[in-house]
């Protein structure tokens, strides 16, 4: 009996493929950056120069904009309320009348009337406020007009016998930011208050627009879009004015 054939052996799986390691994202390709504050080592004179120049303004639109924060939020407000009247907010103006005759010493020994003598009594009795805004005499009745943000007040006073009428007109806190904002019956200190103001709101204006003139990649959206502003600015204007 012929021997039987051996039996093949099993032929061995191949080993499993190890797994292509996947290959590492690329990284993005960095933008170009904006003017640096510090030129690099090595840069040319104008680009140290451009440098600082960056940075010189934005050191100063920083520090501009803090010290002006409450002044654009106030005549952003009064610009509002100047735009509308009518939002008083419940707190209309008081009109008060008084009537009496002036003590002794409201003449001089000519009978002309003493306004000094005159306002100080209006003054330290009625607590009359606001800065002198006109007064003289008219027709026999001397006249004396006060004023202030918000504030205004009329005596007319008799000048035979001394007998007068005041009457005060007392804005709410609405009118007296208004006139505030106007610079209207306000003292030279305010209005240094708001000159110096515009100074500084023109210092953010200007330093903001050169920050942006030195970003190489807003430098053009930021100019057509400064364009497309102001040419829509006078073209209100011009369509208001006609």
């Amino acid at each position: 009996m012929p021997s039987e054939s051996p039996e093949a052996p099993d032929t061995p799986e191949a080993p499993d493929t190890p797994d292509t390691p996947e290959a590492p994202d690329t990284p993005d390709t960095p933008e170009a950056p904006d003017t640096p504050d510090v030129a690099p080592q090595g840069a040319s004179p104008r680009r140290r120069r451009t440098a600082a120049t960056n940075r010189w303004m934005r050191w100063l639109h920083v520090y501009t904009s803090m010290i002006s924060l409450l002044v654009v939020l106030f005549f952003a407000v009064t610009g509002l309320t100047l735009n509308h009247p009518s939002w008083t907010f419940g707190d209309d103006t008081d009109r008060t009348t008084v009537t009496g005759t002036l003590p002794d010493g409201w003449q001089r020994a000519d009978g002309s009337p003493e306004f000094l003598a005159i306002s100080e009594y209006f003054r330290s009795t009625y607590d009359v406020g606001g800065e002198v805004a006109d007064f003289g005499v008219d027709n026999g009745q001397a006249v004396i007009s006060y004023k202030g943000p918000g504030y205004a007040a009329d005596a007319f006073v008799d000048t035979t016998d001394g007998s007068f009428e005041l009457v005060v007109e007392a804005q709410g806190w609405v009118g007296v930011i208004n006139d505030l904002h106007k610079g209207r019956d306000t003292s030279t200190l305010w209005s240094w208050v708001i000159d110096v103001s515009a100074v500084f709101l023109a210092l953010v204006a200007l330093t903001g627009l050169g920050i942006q003139l030195f970003q190489r990649k807003r430098r053009t959206q930021a100019i057509v879009v400064a364009v497309v502003f102001a040419v829509v600015a006078v073209v209100l204007a011009l369509t208001t004015l006609a």
